[in-house]
């Protein structure tokens, strides 16, 4: 692999880093945020997950500017944004300018969640594709274990101690900020959006000399010819494909828990202390797991992984809905099973799968939709957890069972309908789907 490719590649993940550093963090915070503006639990509901909401924005409307203004400038955009972010709602003085800057770092996920991915696709050689673009999901995940380990670290160091759990993320967005300067955009954006078909070649001939004209040619095929609406019959499979991927990621309940881990910990006997250890834990086996999920995705291809993950959270959601009652102090151990599973399936396929599955014409709009999809169900799901948190704080169980319920139907799901992209460019994949 071309370290040219390697970089550009690295430095568009980082704002994966930085997109699961803001998703992880508020969970250090949380509870003293409650406390100290002596919020509802529907309000606090909404100071959490309102950074899911201007992320369901944020993925909404990103398609328009990555392709108005380029991959590069859009990502530009993303780092401000997080840098503004953690700075505002580090300082806020009441819970309506947190979320305001909340809101806005969560406007940065969502174009990230659609620029990087795409981004990452559109430069990468087939033969690659799967892990080069699972570097964002491993940022995610590398993003996530920081936040709790320095959370872990900052929890009593000051009365004041979850301002500087949010504060710290202004560090790594300013770094990333300076480094996305340096990274080329994407050939195919040049060619399909710029007509600039002499800048195109240059990067590709950086990335694998051997195909360029190849590649050009394949690049100039894939544009269909009168352009329609993404949510046309033509790419009608596509939009149902993803749409249902990015669902059922949402109920897994991945989201419920890195959110609320602390909190649920809590709420199965564990102290304070085990309960922010166990989450950091949660972090670790993420991590690791998507690195596996990672090494094999390009061998073992996309549709494998989502089978063993599928049936591996839906055995562990079932012992959790079983176990969490009874007073089992090593019920940490089925969140860390759980974790695995969805780290090396779900984890690691998703930003890979939704980037790769729509035509060149529409992959801006596509991934728009699919990030969008993903978001507005992770929102609802962090707001409304609380208040069934409370439901049945005597009892989680009937929580994990429904995810896990959930788990089973997205088995179905891949047995049926997903198709298998390992190893195609995204031209082949575009005339595998029957989109001409």
């Amino acid at each position: 692999m071309k370290k040219f490719v390697f970089f550009n590649a690295i430095v568009a993940a980082l704002g994966g880093f930085l997109f699961g550093f803001d998703t992880a963090v508020i969970s250090g915070a949380e509870q003293d945020i409650q406390k100290l503006w002596g919020l509802s639990d529907l309000t606090h509901g909404l100071a959490v997950a309102i950074a899911l909401y201007g992320t369901v924005i944020g993925s909404l409307v990103a398609g328009y500017p990555s392709e108005i203004i380029g991959r590069k400038k859009t990502l530009i955009l993303v780092g401000f944004l997080y840098l503004i972010s953690a700075l505002g709602s580090a300082l806020a003085p009441e819970v309506y300018s947190f979320m305001s800057f909340r809101f806005l770092g969560g406007l940065g996920v969502g174009v990230a969640s659609v620029t990087a991915p795409m981004y990452i696709s559109e430069i990468s050689p087939a033969k690659f594709r799967g892990r080069l673009v699972a570097l964002f999901q491993f940022n995610i995940v590398f993003g996530i274990m920081i936040a709790f380990v320095s959370n872990y670290f900052l929890e009593g160091t000051s009365e004041n101690d979850w301002r500087w759990m949010l504060a710290v993320e202004a560090f790594p967005a300013f770094i990333y900020g300076v480094l996305v300067n340096f990274i080329p955009e994407s050939p195919r954006w040049l060619l399909l959006h710029q007509n600039n078909e002499a800048g195109a070649k240059d990067i590709l001939a950086s990335m694998d000399p051997e195909s360029v004209d190849e590649s050009i040619l394949a690049i100039k095929a894939s544009v269909i010819s009168v352009k329609e609406k993404l949510f046309s019959d033509k790419f009608s499979r596509p939009v149902i494909l993803v749409f249902l991927f990015a669902f059922f990621n949402q109920m897994s309940g991945i989201n419920a828990i890195i959110y609320f881990a602390p909190r649920i910990f809590n709420a199965a006997g564990l102290a304070t202390d085990s309960s922010l250890l166990s989450t950091a834990g949660i972090g670790l086996i993420n991590l690791v797991f998507t690195v596996l999920g990672m090494s094999v995705i390009d061998k073992a291809g996309r549709k494998t992984l989502m089978y063993i993950g599928s049936i591996g959270l839906m055995l562990s959601l079932l012992l959790i809905s079983v176990y969490i009652s009874r007073d089992f102090d090593e019920i940490y151990l089925f969140f860390f099973i759980y974790i695995a599973f969805f780290a090396m399936s779900q984890g690691a396929v998703i930003w890979v799968f939704i980037s790769e599955i729509f035509p060149n014409t529409v992959r801006a709009y596509g991934q728009s939709f699919g990030s969008f999809t993903h978001w507005m169900f992770a929102a609802i799901i962090a707001n409304v957890f609380p208040y069934f948190a409370n439901l049945f704080i005597n009892d989680q169980g009937p929580i994990f069972g429904f995810f896990g319920v959930m788990m089973f139907l997205q088995l179905i799901f891949v047995w049926k309908l997903m198709p298998e992209t390992k190893g195609l460019s995204l031209e082949r994949i575009q005339k595998r789907l029957g989109i001409e």
